[in-house]
């Protein structure tokens, strides 16, 4: 059990902030709040993913279930964004708490430039002492470039902003390795390691029908966040309070606590491996393999034997084998038509023929990250 933690991440799920109709619940809403200021107050830093957008936005547009159609979608975010923060500006004021609203596309944490100013404003909203509230910009955001749940977006902010822990609030009060509603199924206090879960059934979703995750998706991002050296712990929103403490003090047996499983890693790097989709792949030869693989090289042209897909510089790519496994991600420097004219051949000789521009590599190190095969 990690103690003494001085920030957390907290993710709240739609149907624990909304009516079955689909508008904000406010005493839902006043009772999160009111727990989050509690610990806030006692000098925990505090930022919150929060879903509900979409479904604040249903009911106002006289919409009776989430749409399908992705404009319909974005519809329902714009009116319902601005609601649901208003709630929480207007709630957390009671406690004499600032809050801020942060929403991101996978642009803004992906790309360099755009990370580092991610990462420099929740370091200053932090330091001024605001309580963040974060969402997928789910108005602007098309089906290329979403993160596609908040579970995810939660575990990848918990690692951009340094939290000491991670906290999933849903419908269920922890993980069972069984339908809950069966007597027999059997909350799992603690999971240590991925073994932990082999008889874990996780085809369950959440009761709501205006949300996007479910138990699946928890547990993924249970998985990216201790994987990066961050423990998580899962319950329902109306066991907040309990599940704070038991993160701060260890003081309460609540939901199901999922120990750290590794070590801290350049947070860019987590987010190219989990919040991207590749727009095309790079065919490396054994050695290249090697080189990124045991080495951590760059990519260079020289290792590179085909393309496929359509890409621009800039854009994420998977790095393929020569057995066809995807043993890496980055962000390739050039587009997709360039590179069949630098296959092969060493960076000296490109420069030669073609320019110094030529020079760089496929891939840089520092926007490559290794996945697991």
């Amino acid at each position: 059990m990690s103690e003494g933690v001085g920030r957390v991440v907290v993710k709240v799920g739609s149907s624990s902030l909304t009516t079955a109709e689909g508008g904000i619940d406010p005493e839902r809403v006043r009772t999160l709040v009111d727990a989050l200021a509690g610990v806030r107050l006692r000098g925990v830093e505090v930022v919150l993913v929060s879903s509900g957008a979409i479904a604040a936005g249903l009911s106002p547009l006289g919409m009776a279930k989430r749409p399908r159609a992705l404009n319909s979608q974005q519809a329902a975010a714009s009116v319902g964004q601005g609601l649901l923060v208003h709630r929480y500006t207007e709630e957390f004021r009671r406690h004499g708490i600032v809050t801020g609203q942060v929403l991101l596309t996978l642009d803004d944490v992906t790309r360099r430039s755009h990370y580092r100013n991610a990462f420099a404003t929740f370091a200053r909203l932090l330091e001024l002492g605001v309580v963040a509230i974060v969402n997928e910009n789910d108005t602007v955001a098309t089906t290329e470039i979403r993160f596609g749940d908040n579970d995810r977006l939660a575990a990848l902010v918990a690692h951009l902003v340094h939290a000491d822990a991670l906290l999933l609030l849903s419908d269920v009060d922890g993980l069972y390795d069984g339908d809950p509603s069966r007597p027999a199924s059997r909350r799992l206090a603690e999971v240590r390691d991925a073994h932990d879960l082999d008889h874990v059934d996780l085809g369950r979703e959440g009761r709501s029908g205006v949300g996007t995750g479910g138990m699946r998706t928890k547990v993924e991002a249970a998985r990216i966040a201790t994987s990066a050296g961050i423990p998580v712990l899962l319950t329902s929103a109306e066991q907040a309070v309990a599940a704070l403490w038991r993160l701060v003090d260890g003081s309460a047996d609540v939901g199901t606590y999922f120990h750290a499983t590794g070590k801290r890693r350049p947070a860019r790097l987590l987010w190219l491996a989990h919040a991207t989709e590749a727009k095309g792949a790079v065919h490396l030869d054994a050695g290249a393999v090697r080189a990124l693989t045991e080495r951590r090289a760059s990519l260079l042209a020289a290792g590179v034997v085909g393309a496929s897909g359509q890409f621009v510089a800039g854009d994420p790519v998977d790095l393929v084998g020569p057995d066809g496994t995807v043993v890496a991600r980055g962000l390739v420097n050039y587009d997709a038509t360039e590179l069949p004219q630098l296959l092969g051949r060493s960076s000296h000789e490109l420069a030669r023929e073609l320019g110094a521009a030529y020079e760089r590599e496929v891939v840089h190190r520092d926007d490559l990250v290794v996945l697991p095969t």
